[in-house]
């Protein structure tokens, strides 16, 4: 068969997309005919004859752009995971085209009138909480994008969105490009002075995958941030720090301060257009919190008491490295440094010696386990499926019947093609309408890859990554709602992390750890006494960690409550905010502004990076059920988790979703609890 097989029928297993005979240069033309196809679609639609329906009109935008969606899940999965220079250059081309493409659907003024007709003989339907919620979504869903606005304010709101998808994709490329164009090259046995032997073949492997001999580390979390932990050598460990630090603030073609600042403008005129006092306003308006006073409320009352520990703990380092004879304050690229000193003093525990009791493939295999023990879906590799990249793996996904629940891709492995980070994503969504179709789900993550024939081995950090992820994967696979709109992780921001981060508990119990985590040499499980010291030692380091993720949330939200933003130096702004804060000295942000991915490589998590807090006191206060039932695997709870959360896609209103899983809602103590900080909270007080 010829011809573009981007825009062919997909006669693959599972109909995943035919990765060995896509021509990436042919997603320009799929984009054109895939959007063509999508116009006509809603244009029947607009000038349907007939009066305004549910089927018509909601039921039918559920129907259209489906050739648009598969070329744009299948490219953009593509651009995070794998990309090139073709893509890229597509990439820029595309996403003003597509915003522009949106934006005429949104803003059409007479497909609006049809939906909001429907919206108004509501009552009068009979119409299934399924469908009300369907429908109270597309309307929303046009309101926020500006339809029934004067046709000046329509065509402003099209060329910012125009705009906004332009400057999104520039920051993720600018991003990329730092981290690419950086290596920091290890050239003597000085200089891998500390680092245990996993980090010195990670760094041979990192090297070889860029076509030089030696060792480098590179700016991938999973490269940096061991190195930073154990190499002795504190000029080094400036060096690396300082490169990291500077992504997207270089200066040159690649520098992020301006793209920021005329984003952070743009979307405070989107809101005002729209009627809100600020972004953050208008962004939070469909989210849980609602408001971003109470997003604020949360991460204010968990930052004094995270201050108080991480000065505590930053005491605790000092102290160290002043009796080893150090004559310097704690820097930042020393915290990591001799944090793990201390762990290592206090809990007779390093992450050298958890490594290998937690190889990769045990991993997975615990990840898998768990899902089967709690929702009765089973996993089984598949090499007949086409995968975009040699170290990605297919597993086909089945429930206790044996009735297929979808397709999960795993891409674990770091490298130059790929953004940092860790992430889930869709080739397909899951949904009923018109028969069963289902999901097709990726996780990313950036481990290190071994060399020489070894398994690959997690710090516990990332194997804690590695059940997030899947976590998010699991609310794609097992989703079970008839309309696409409403599937999967298509819920609000503030609750899309629960499921996630729920999730993360199980990694953490020792019958868990007992039975898959085993020394990848001997077999032998990892013992009782180091599980305890492992589990002993979660609360070890919580104050830098809350401090360094609540400042970035905090700084997201601040520059989004701006009602304008003419002349924002962002690295100004941002130094301003944390000295407001009285950040610590030796702590940084997780994410600066530069290169906060989250918030500016697109619309993302802007104004709500705060999310990841909310959820935590969504499942600090929701693994506490199954506690509560003295099972980890409770088949009752499970059951009730499944139906009102991993499988109800946006069915519901998240509180009530929740409510329906635990039968209340939690209060913040249960996040103040796990994250240590109760006690700090009442020092504080007192």
């Amino acid at each position: 068969m010829t011809g573009n097989a981007l825009l062919l029928p997909w006669t693959t297993p599972f109909e995943a997309p035919p990765f060995d005979r896509i021509d990436r240069a042919g997603f320009r033309d799929a984009f054109e005919r895939a959007m063509e196809e999508d116009r006509r679609e809603v244009d029947a639609i607009t000038n349907d004859p007939a009066d305004p329906s549910f089927e018509n009109t909601i039921v039918a935008l559920e129907r259209s752009g489906r050739l648009l969606n598969r070329i744009s899940a299948t490219f953009f999965n593509l651009t995070g995971a794998d990309t090139d220079d073709t893509l890229k250059a597509i990439e820029r081309e595309m996403a003003p085209a597509l915003s522009k493409h949106n934006s005429a659907i949104y803003l059409n003024d007479t497909l609006f009138r049809r939906i909001a007709a429907v919206a108004e003989r509501a009552p009068d339907l009979n119409l299934g909480p399924e469908e009300q919620r369907l429908l109270d979504k597309w309307h929303k869903l046009f309101v926020r994008q500006g339809a029934g606005r004067s046709p000046e304010v329509r065509a402003r709101l099209a060329e910012i969105g125009e705009r906004l998808a332009v400057l999104g994709t520039r920051f993720g490329q600018n991003v990329l490009a730092d981290e690419q164009a950086y290596t920091l090259a290890l050239e003597s046995e000085a200089d891998l002075a500390g680092l245990p032997d996993f980090l010195v073949a990670a760094a041979r492997e990192a090297a070889r995958e860029r076509g030089t001999d030696g060792h480098v580390i590179t700016l991938s979390r999973s490269s940096i941030e061991p190195f930073l932990q154990y190499s002795t050598r504190r000029d080094l460990r400036e060096t690396a720090f300082r490169a990291w630090l500077a992504r997207g603030e270089g200066g040159g073609p690649t520098d992020n301060r301006a793209v920021i600042a005329e984003m952070v403008e743009l979307r405070a005129e989107r809101a005002r257009l729209l009627g809100y006092p600020s972004f953050a306003h208008y962004r939070l308006d469909d989210t849980m919190a609602r408001t971003p006073e109470r997003a604020l409320e949360l991460l204010r009352s968990v930052w004094e008491p995270a201050r108080a520990l991480a000065l505590r703990e930053a005491a605790d380092l000092q102290r160290l490295a002043d009796a080893e004879g150090g004559d310097f304050t704690i820097a930042p690229w020393d915290w990591r440094f001799y944090a793990e000193r201390v762990r290592k003093e206090r809990f007779a525990l390093d992450a050298e010696g958890v490594k290998p009791y937690l190889t990769l493939d045990s991993m997975i295999a615990a990840a898998f386990d768990c899902a089967t023990r709690l929702f009765g879906v089973t996993f089984t590799e598949r090499d007949d499926v086409p995968v975009y990249h040699p170290d990605v793996r297919a597993f086909e996904v089945k429930d206790r019947e044996g009735r297929q629940v979808g397709l999960f891709l795993g891409d674990y492995f770091a490298r130059p093609s790929k953004r940092s980070g860790a992430w889930m994503s869709a080739f397909r969504g899951q949904w009923k309408l018109d028969g069963e179709t289902r999901p097709i789900i990726v996780n990313v993550m950036n481990f290190s890859k071994s060399t020489g024939g070894e398994p690959a081995l997690l710090s516990f950090d990332d194997a804690r990554t590695l059940f997030h992820e899947f976590g998010h994967g699991l609310h794609g696979l097992l989703s079970d709602v008839t309309y696409p709109s409403l599937a999967g992780t298509a819920v609000s921001r503030d609750f899309v992390e629960f499921p996630s981060q729920l999730y993360e508990h199980w990694l953490e119990q020792p019958a868990v750890l007992r039975r898959f985590a085993r020394h990848y040499r001997t077999g032998e499980p990892m013992p009782d006494s180091l599980i305890h010291r492992v589990l002993a030692s979660r609360l070890f380091n919580q104050g830098f960690a809350t401090v360094e993720y609540t400042a970035s949330a905090l700084v997201d939200l601040e520059l989004h409550l701006l009602p304008s933003a003419d002349n924002l130096d962002v690295v100004a702004f941002e130094q301003a905010a944390l000295a407001e804060l009285r950040m610590p000295d030796a702590i940084v942000m997780r994410h600066r502004t530069p290169h906060f991915g989250h918030v500016f490589s697109g619309e993302g998590y802007s104004s709500a990076y705060y999310s990841y807090l909310w959820s935590e006191t969504l499942d600090a206060d929701g693994f506490a059920a199954f506690e509560e039932a003295e099972d980890i695997f409770d088949p009752e709870t499970a059951g009730r988790l499944k139906r009102f959360v991993y499988s109800a896609g946006d069915l519901r209103d998240p509180a009530e979703a929740y409510t329906a899983f635990r039968g209340r809602l939690p209060s913040p103590e249960a996040l103040m609890r796990q994250r240590g900080l109760l006690a700090t909270a009442s020092e504080a007080e007192a």
